[in-house]
C-alpha cells in the first residue's frame, strides 16, 4: 500500500436519530439511490467517496457517546456537480429550501448552500474559473 493509499479519503459518515428523513434527502440531493445493507445504516455511493448515514443506534459499536446526532456546526459536506445553475433549479423544484442561492466564491466555485435534515450544511458546488476548473480536472476527470 503507498502512502496515497492509506491516506485516501473514501467515507464521510453522518450519525442521525432519523435515518429514513437523511436517506430521503441525500437521495434527493444525489438523484443516486442509497444501498441499505442493514436497517440501521444506509450508504450514497457517489464516484468520489460515499456518503454513509447511521442510526445513533449504530454509536455504541463504536464506543458508547462517541457521536451524537445533529451535534455538527463545523463541517461543510461538499458535493460536486456540472451545472450548478441547473442543480439549484431541479432541487427547488423539489421544495428544498435553502440556506445560500448560487454565488461565486473567491476560489473559483460556484456555490449554494442548504441543510439536511440534522441541520449540517451542505454545499452544491461547480468550479468555474479557469484555475478552478484546471484544479478539479486532474482529480476528479471533469
Amino acid at each position: 500500500m503507498t502512502t496515497s493509499d492509506a491516506t485516501s479519503l473514501v467515507s464521510i459518515r453522518i450519525i442521525t436519530d432519523d435515518l429514513d428523513a437523511m436517506v430521503d434527502f441525500y437521495e434527493q440531493l444525489t438523484g443516486t439511490t442509497a444501498v441499505r445493507p442493514a436497517p440501521v445504516f444506509a450508504e450514497i455511493l457517489t464516484p468520489i467517496a460515499t456518503l454513509a448515514l447511521g442510526s445513533t443506534a449504530t454509536v455504541p459499536l463504536f464506543a458508547p457517546g462517541s457521536a451524537e446526532a445533529g451535534a455538527n456546526r463545523s463541517t461543510i459536506l461538499e458535493f460536486l456537480v456540472d451545472d450548478v445553475d441547473a442543480e439549484y433549479a431541479r432541487l427547488a423544484a423539489l421544495g428544498m429550501e435553502f440556506v445560500a442561492a448560487p454565488a461565486l466564491m473567491p476560489w473559483g466555485n460556484r456555490v449554494f448552500f442548504l441543510r439536511d435534515p440534522d441541520q449540517n450544511l451542505v454545499g452544491v458546488f461547480s468550479p468555474v474559473t479557469t484555475e478552478a476548473i484546471e484544479r478539479f480536472a486532474g482529480r476528479y476527470g471533469r
